[in-house]
């Protein structure tokens, strides 16, 4: 019996179609995932390409002084929202659980700190947008929000350390009605993310 809960395709019917994008392998196995329904059958390669054609001008950052679980999350919304990449400051090692193999897909970066993110931020000119709910920082859906720019979030608990508020071109903020004083970055980020598309790459609703 299937499992009408299991996620993706089985094995393809044959004759095969003739695709060069079509990996052998998943014809023959069935391909079980994390990816929409077009990439079916996709080779990685494939599905990196066709992403990079059509990824948009932002990018993502996010601090990682203390192995933050919430960098996984950011890595899923990156991929979701098809930010051009994500940059890493801090330590090189994650935790991957949350970003459900979407990194396989994702253009992730590294840079030991901060001072190097800012200068290739510099070098591309782009400037650098700190996202937390620091006093002075402005709405996210009230601020100015350009087409190329840098998301950059801080870590769980402490958020955008002093030296990353330093980098900043603009602090924004995410509005909140509860009592709690912040949300998680993983959360943080889809909304801005959101935001960002919502502007510049609104969805055809035909």
């Amino acid at each position: 019996m299937t499992d009408e809960r299991s996620v993706g395709v089985g094995p393809h019917s044959e004759p095969w179609p003739e695709d060069p994008r079509l990996d052998s392998d998943l014809l023959a196995n069935g391909d079980r995932r994390n990816v929409v329904d077009r990439y079916r059958y996709w080779s990685k390669e494939a599905i990196v390409a066709d992403l990079d054609r059509r990824r948009h001008p932002f990018h993502v950052a996010v601090e990682n002084w203390q192995h933050d679980f919430n960098i996984g999350a950011l890595v899923r919304n990156a991929n979701a929202f098809l930010a051009e990449s994500v940059h890493i400051v801090g330590k090189r090692r994650w935790n991957r659980r949350g970003a459900m193999m979407t990194e396989t897909y994702q253009h992730v970066v590294h840079h030991p700190t901060l001072e190097q993110l800012w200068a290739w931020a510099q070098r591309v000119s782009l400037p650098i947008l700190g996202i937390d709910n620091l006093p002075g920082s402005q709405p996210i859906d009230r601020s100015e929000l350009p087409r190329a720019c840098v998301l950059l979030f801080g870590q769980e608990g402490p958020g955008l350390s002093a030296e990353a508020r330093e980098h900043c071109a603009h602090l924004l903020s995410v509005p909140q009605f509860g009592s709690t004083r912040s949300i998680n970055a993983g959360a943080a980020s889809a909304i801005a993310m959101y935001e960002w598309c919502r502007r510049h790459s609104p969805v055809d609703r035909g």
